[in-house]
């Protein structure tokens, strides 16, 4: 039941959205609402450095998940190796919970290590500033 009542919490910040009338709980193999959500704009992304090599996504959810509904806690690795990169991110579903969480987590301890908490940047646009200059051997 805890799912439905996420669901209707995600109904209600979706408000009369083209898509909102598709969240039952029959149809949530059709159309995540993580999508949804996504597609307006209403969730906040936190930058966590600082993360232990061990840390596991699912350790970083749970560790951010007392502060509010996560959406989503990614670690990046490495594409070849597949180990971790010291960072991540975790998505909620309000800027209220993210701000709780990131005057809550900086600077504390996770897995051994000290973290710092940022609010995500986003991703560079190339048209904004040029493609990337390559850097090859001279």
């Amino acid at each position: 039941m805890r799912g439905f009542e996420a669901l209707k919490s995600i109904s209600r910040l979706l408000g009369n959205h083209p898509l909102s009338h598709h969240l039952t709980p029959q149809s949530t193999h059709i159309i995540r609402p993580v999508q949804l959500i996504f597609s307006r704009g209403v969730v906040s992304k936190l930058f966590v450095g600082g993360l232990s090599f061990y840390t596991t996504e699912k350790v970083l959810s749970e560790a951010f998940s007392e502060f509010g509904q996560v959406i989503e806690a990614k670690i990046i690795t490495d594409r070849v190796s597949e180990r971790s990169k010291g960072f991540g991110f975790v998505t909620f579903a309000s800027e209220d919970e993210a701000e709780k969480a990131f005057k809550e987590m900086n600077g504390k301890v996770l897995n051994g290590r000290v973290i710092f908490v940022d609010y995500s940047k986003g991703r560079a646009r190339f048209d904004d500033v040029g493609p990337p200059i390559a850097r090859g051997p001279r």
